[in-house]
């Protein structure tokens, strides 16, 4: 998994996939080197189809993009202005033609961000699957961090796996947030963190 945070050239294999997500239908370019390449993952699914809509307002960031799934759809179904970042170059080129595909390129701006690095704004929502590969020291510097890019009141959706930590993370999670657990369903625990 190193390649997606150091952005080597993996062969380019680019496939359409078409999924519906909350009613609409929306068409991905995937490829080599970005996460769930052959489709939308159940995870992202689980936690686009469980996040309380009416509590995503305002401007929305979602950080670590990928090749674009949850800051399209949200855009989409919303009309609501998202910022989407991400480390690997090949996943923003991605969810830069995802966002023409889907007709949403005048509501999301996509840039280049390891973590929060390039972020400025503070956010209503950030929502996020994290790169649970690249370690967890990556994952919590993406959930724990989201505190100082969030208005107050300002919510962080995140999806995790049983067997991926989300017990500890979530006793973690409580030091610093308002935790409630939305969802738990096949091993995913979807987590709201409201400031």
């Amino acid at each position: 998994m190193g390649h997606y945070f150091t952005n080597e050239n993996l062969p380019s294999d680019i496939r359409e996939t078409n999924c519906n997500v909350l009613g609409n239908n929306f068409t991905f370019l995937t490829d080599n080197g970005v996460f769930s390449k052959d489709g939308l993952d159940f995870g992202s699914r689980l936690l686009l189809e469980v996040v309380p809509l009416e509590e995503v307002g305002g401007k929305i960031l979602d950080m670590g993009c990928g090749y674009g799934v949850l800051g399209i759809v949200l855009a989409k179904v919303l009309s609501a202005k998202v910022d989407m970042v991400d480390v690997n170059l090949r996943a923003l080129h991605l969810s830069k033609r995802n966002a023409k595909l889907n007709g949403v390129s005048n509501f999301v701006t996509i840039f280049e961000s390891n973590c929060y690095r390039n972020v400025s704004e503070k956010y209503s929502t950030i929502i996020t699957n994290p790169p649970i590969r690249a370690g967890k020291k990556i994952v919590y510097d993406i959930v724990m961090n989201a505190r100082d890019h969030l208005e107050d009141g300002g919510n962080l959706f995140l999806v995790i796996r049983k067997e991926q930590g989300a017990k500890s993370l979530i006793v973690d999670l409580e030091k610093v947030y308002n935790v409630k657990v939305l969802e738990k369903k096949k091993g995913f625990f979807i987590i709201q963190c409201h400031l």
